[in-house]
């Protein structure tokens, strides 16, 4: 993985030589390279450590899919391992649908379901803070699915917000989250003896350091529990719009690392959930109390946050912050934003909406967001395995992304990270 955006780009660039459109040496017409027996390999629209991330097709119905592509020569080969677990999740609620896994040309390519935006890029469509009704239907849908991916003996390791979709609109799949990218998993029941893996010290960092658990940080072995606890500072970061370890200045990524935990242990639950219902700090003060082996109780979590959203009189709805909010994706890959069309479930909800809506309305043309703008989002380069730093763009590095595919799916669409920046174009002096 890579510590800078130059080193970055040189890992994940990929020869299109082997697999970019061809002249056909009868007619010269371009042939567009196939993907298994009927997918169609389309535009570039992302690279990570893993290789490239492509638009796609089904060629028999035209539906669009992203297709990810990784060199079979590759040090560190991820793709096959992350087709294994999609498989050993198979199909659920929030899980994407894997189409194919095989060779293209020199490359493993592995098609999947397109979604739409990630949880960052949504959060950055509102402003940088979710209000609690949002936070708390995320809330309980996200400990669904990671009850679901412990279920299959997979610890999840890589919690962040770029990790989590919502459905394209025009699949009516909006309003529910999808887990992706596995790379980071881990199985934690031996598959040969069904027992729990051995808890050991002095690992290297794996995730993402802005919501890596404590026992992280520590260099303990990560299991049930840890997803749990990043699970916790992800639901503050929505609610606060920030974290207190976010932005702390470093001349070195270990030493940023460590002022990260510094800081994170010299929080308490108290004070990081300072102005936030009560029921976040027992959420936290439960998940860090769990044993390395124990068996959360995901029901009493769910509970937690189901009591609390009936006791706030919310309607459970499926209307989150962003529902309504018409945004689509243009041809650079930016996420444009439309506040014409607001569905207020309540007062609370409407209060907050208005107010996001009078502040978008401050300019006639649409806002745009480019990816993350913010300041403070210097940990988005956090994401690490083995002591490796992750692209420093954010995004995901297996991210099914959402974009337009040579079909009308732009309305619906976002990418998560790896929105396109437009080059300037140079300008000959005269």
């Amino acid at each position: 993985m890579a510590t800078d955006t130059k080193q970055s780009n040189s890992k994940c660039y990929i020869r299109n030589d082997s697999i970019q459109s061809r002249q056909s040496p009868s007619n010269g017409i371009k042939q567009t390279p196939k993907v298994g027996p009927n997918f169609q390999l389309g535009k570039k629209i992302g690279c990570g450590n893993f290789g490239e991330l492509r638009l796609g097709k089904n060629l028999y119905t035209n539906e669009p899919v992203a297709i990810k592509l990784e060199p079979m020569k590759t040090k560190t080969p991820q793709l096959h391992l992350e087709n294994k677990y999609y498989k050993l999740l198979g199909s659920h609620q929030g899980i994407p649908e894997i189409y194919y896994f095989g060779p293209c040309g020199k490359y493993n390519a592995l098609v999947m379901e397109l979604l739409g935006p990630c949880l960052e890029d949504l959060f950055e469509m509102c402003e940088r803070k979710f209000h609690l009704k949002t936070v708390l239907m995320i809330a309980i849908q996200l400990l669904h699915r990671i009850e679901y991916v412990h279920s299959k003996h997979l610890v999840y390791r890589d919690i962040k917000p770029e990790n989590f979709l919502v459905g394209r609109k025009s699949t009516n799949n909006d309003n529910v989250i999808h887990i992706i990218d596995f790379g980071l998993a881990k199985e934690y029941i031996h598959v040969e003896t069904n027992k729990h893996i051995p808890y050991r010290e002095h690992q290297s960092l794996t995730g993402t350091a802005r919501y890596v658990s404590i026992n992280t940080h520590l260099g303990r072995e990560q299991s049930r529990r840890d997803d749990l606890e990043a699970l916790g500072y992800m639901f503050i970061y929505f609610l606060k719009g920030s974290l207190p370890w976010q932005g702390l200045a470093a001349d070195t990524i270990k030493e940023r690392y460590e002022k990260i935990a510094q800081t994170k242990i010299s929080t308490s639950i108290e004070a990081l959930c300072d102005g936030q219902p009560e029921e976040m700090a027992t959420y936290l003060r439960y998940v860090k109390k769990l044993d390395f082996f124990e068996t959360p109780d995901y029901e009493y979590l769910r509970n937690l946050f189901t009591s609390l959203f009936d006791r706030m009189g919310y309607v459970d709805d499926g209307y989150f912050n962003w529902s309504g909010i018409t945004y689509t994706v243009n041809k650079r890959g930016s996420l444009s934003i439309k506040t014409n069309e607001f569905v207020l479930s309540d007062e609370q909800d409407r209060a907050t909406r208005n107010s996001r809506m009078n502040g978008w309305q401050g300019d006639s043309k649409h806002s745009t967001f480019g990816g993350l703008t913010s300041t403070d989002c210097q940990e988005t380069s956090e994401t690490t395995n083995d002591g490796k730093i992750d692209d420093p763009t954010g995004g995901p590095s297996n991210t099914p992304i959402a974009l337009n595919c040579d079909t009308d799916t732009s309305s619906d669409t976002g990418c998560c990270g790896f929105f396109k920046k437009m080059k300037k174009k140079s300008v000959n002096k005269k």
